[in-house]
C-alpha cells in the first residue's frame, strides 16, 4: 500500500519538533512493513532567511527536500497571503503542490491513497488534489482545525465539503469527533484512532541523575508548548505565588515569552520560573525525568502528545479538562485535572496531586496501555477498506 502524506504539521530540519506527532504515527504506520510513503509538507514562501524576520525567515530556511527517518520528504512553497490568506490558502496551496505531487506520480510513486494530516487549510487542499488526481482522501482532525476555525464561516464550510468528498476521516480524540458531528459530519463516517506514545523514546531513567543533571532541588513543575495565549502558561506563572517552594520550566518558544517573562517579574516569582527555550525531543526525556509533574493548562487541545510523554517517563500531570484531556488523564495513575481553568485551581490540583502522589512505576504502566499498536491497526483496516471500496464514496455530511 502506497500513501502520500500531506500536511504542513511535519518537522523539517528548520523546525525539528514541528507537527513531530505526525511523523511519529507514520513512522510507526511504515514499521508495520504493510506501508510505503512519501511526504508531501507544503510551507509558505518567504523571501529571505535573514534572522530578523524572524518565524517567517524560517520558512525561507527550510529544504526543498530531505529525508527523514528514511522517509523522503518535500517541502513545496505556497503563498500565504497577508490579511485574506486564511481564506484562499486551500486554493494557494492545492495549486501550488500538483506540480510537486505530479513529479512523484512520474516518478513510480503512484500512490493508492492521499493521507492529509489537520482539516484546513491542509485538509480541503488535499480533497481538491485528490479530485484532481484522481485519489481518494482520508483527513485526520487534530484540534483546532476542528474546535476554533470553524468558528469562521468560510473555512467551516469548506470544511465541510471536505469531509463531504473525504474517503476516510479521523479524529485523535472521541471529543472532536463529536465536535464534528455537531458541525454537520455524520457519526459513522469519523473514526477516532488516538495518538500513541514512543515508549522506547520515553522512558523512566534514574530520577536523582536526571535531576542534578538539571540543577533541581525542589518540587519542580514543567510546561512544555508554544508560548502563546492558547497554552496556558500565564495560568502557571499567576498560581507560583501560592505554590511556595515550588519551581517551574516552561519549554518552548512562541511570541508571548516577553510578556511571560514580565509576568513573572511583575509577581516576583522570576527566580523559581526558568525559560528553556526549545528543547529538542532527545533532551525532553531528563526533562520529564527531573521534574516532579508536567503541568498543561491549555485551552484547547485535541490529543495532548505531552501528556503521554511525561507518563512514560513515570512522570503525573496536571492538566486543564478540555477536549481530549480527559480521556488521556483517565487514572489517578496518570494524574490530576484541574476543575476550573483559573490559577487557584491550578493551585489546588497541584497540592491534590502532591498529597496523592502516585509511584512512579504505576504511571510508566499506565502511559504503557497507550502504545501505537492499535491506531497503527486501525488505520491500516481503514485505509483496506477504502481501497476495497471500488472508488465508491464511504462518508458524508449530514444536512444541517
Amino acid at each position: 500500500m502506497k500513501l502520500l502524506t500531506f500536511s504542513t504539521l511535519f518537522p523539517n530540519a528548520e523546525q525539528a519538533n514541528h507537527g513531530i506527532f505526525v511523523e511519529t504515527r507514520l513512522r510507526y504506520l511504515i514499521a508495520s512493513g504493510q506501508v510505503e510513503s512519501r511526504v508531501v509538507a507544503p510551507v509558505p514562501w518567504f523571501p529571505s532567511t535573514n534572522p530578523r524576520y524572524g518565524h517567517y525567515a524560517s520558512f525561507a530556511r527550510v529544504p526543498a527536500e530531505e529525508t527523514r527517518h528514511g522517509i523522503r520528504v518535500q517541502h513545496p512553497r505556497y503563498p500565504l497571503l497577508p490579511k485574506v490568506g486564511m481564506q484562499v490558502a486551500p486554493f494557494l496551496m492545492a495549486n501550488a503542490v500538483k506540480k510537486t505531487i505530479g513529479r512523484i506520480i512520474d516518478e513510480g510513486f503512484d500512490f493508492d491513497v492521499l493521507d492529509a494530516h489537520y482539516f484546513y487549510p491542509d485538509g480541503v487542499a488535499a480533497v481538491m488534489l485528490g479530485k484532481h488526481f484522481n485519489k481518494p482522501v482520508v483527513i485526520t482532525a487534530r484540534g483546532t482545525d476542528i474546535n476554533l476555525i470553524p468558528q469562521h464561516r468560510l473555512p467551516r464550510k469548506m470544511i465541510l465539503w471536505a469531509a463531504q468528498n473525504a474517503k476516510g476521516i479521523i479524529t485523535v480524540c472521541n471529543a472532536l469527533k463529536e465536535e464534528m458531528v455537531s458541525l454537520g459530519v455524520t457519526a459513522d463516517s469519523i473514526t477516532p484512532l488516538r495518538n500513541g506514545v514512543d515508549l522506547q523514546r520515553f522512558q523512566p531513567m534514574d530520577r536523582a541523575s536526571a535531576r542534578q543533571t538539571l540543577g533541581l532541588e525542589h518540587f519542580t513543575l514543567l510546561s512544555v508548548g508554544l508560548l502563546d495565549p492558547r497554552k496556558g502558561h500565564d495560568l502557571i506563572i499567576q498560581a507560583m505565588p501560592s505554590l511556595q517552594g515550588v519551581r517551574l520550566l516552561i519549554a518552548g518558544t512562541g511570541p508571548d515569552r516577553k510578556k511571560l517573562e514580565d509576568l513573572a517579574l511583575q509577581l516576583g516569582v522570576a527566580d523559581r520560573v526558568k525559560f528553556l527555550g526549545s528543547v529538542p525531543q532527545t533532551e525532553l526525556k531528563t526533562y520529564y525525568n527531573g521534574a516532579d509533574a508536567l503541568v498543561l493548562a491549555s485551552s484547547r487541545e485535541g490529543w495532548a502528545n505531552v501528556l503521554l510523554e511525561s507518563m512514560a517517563c513515570g512522570t503525573p500531570v496536571v492538566a486543564s479538562n478540555v477536549w481530549g484531556t480527559p480521556e488521556v488523564v483517565a487514572s489517578p495513575e496518570a494524574g490530576i485535572l484541574m476543575e476550573q481553568r483559573t490559577p487557584g485551581a491550578l493551585v489546588d490540583a497541584v497540592n491534590a496531586l502532591r498529597a496523592t502522589y502516585p509511584e512512579h512505576a504505576a504511571t510508566r504502566r499506565y502511559a504503557e496501555k497507550f502504545s501505537w499498536d492499535d491506531t497503527t491497526q486501525g488505520q491500516l483496516q481503514l485505509f483496506q477498506n477504502i481501497l476495497n471500496s471500488n472508488g465508491q464514496r464511504l462518508h458524508g455530511v449530514s444536512a444541517k
